[in-house]
């Protein structure tokens, strides 16, 4: 079994513009101290984190009311959305950029997580249409992956949220999980 961490470091991430840069402090610090203890500053949308639909939908799920098994299971990483909307659980690899067409596609289809290399799943300059279809199709956004160490192809995907109750998002420690057959071959399509 191979494991391939798709997570950003939290507190060297990239942070969409505009929210609180992530930030922590030495509460208690050794030598001098008798234990080290730390605070954390955050937004819930830093470094690699899910959306929950009240991300953008008032009366939409927070993420303590999404149902686990979204966050683990089969998933597909690609570079191109064509072609597989049978998938539950999608990762895009790559610059790839939702337009809300793709959105309207993406909301009819069998996904229930779509992951993203980007801070934000829509264009950088107009996200909120694209949330807004995808989050009200009741699709998970996994947003700000590191999958440059994850070839496309077929992995087992676990990236639960932290139990956050009434919060719109929350970030993810994601893994992707490799079987390799014996004799350590490996079929990646």
């Amino acid at each position: 079994m191979e494991l391939i961490d798709i997570t950003q470091e939290l507190f060297s991430c990239r942070v969409y513009l505009g929210d609180r840069v992530p930030d922590y402090h030495r509460v208690m610090q050794m030598p001098g101290d008798a234990y080290q203890l730390t605070d954390v500053s955050l937004c819930v949308h830093n470094g690699t984190h899910i959306d929950a639909p009240l991300h953008f939908i008032e009366d939409g799920q927070a993420v303590d009311a999404v149902d686990l098994s979204v966050f683990y299971g089969d998933c597909l990483v690609i570079e191109s959305i064509t072609g597989h909307l049978n998938e539950e659980r999608l990762l895009l690899k790559g610059d790839v950029e939702i337009t809300a067409e793709d959105a309207r596609l993406i909301a009819g289809s069998n996904i229930r997580l779509l992951g993203v290399e980007s801070q934000s799943v829509g264009p950088i300059n107009a996200p909120a249409e694209v949330h807004r279809i995808l989050l009200g199709a009741g699709i998970i956004l996994l947003e700000g992956l590191d999958l440059s160490q994850a070839p496309p192809g077929k992995y087992i995907l676990s990236a639960f949220p932290l139990k956050l109750g009434g919060c719109e998002g929350s970030p993810v420690r994601a893994v992707l999980i490799k079987n390799t057959p014996p004799g350590g071959s490996r079929d990646l399509l």
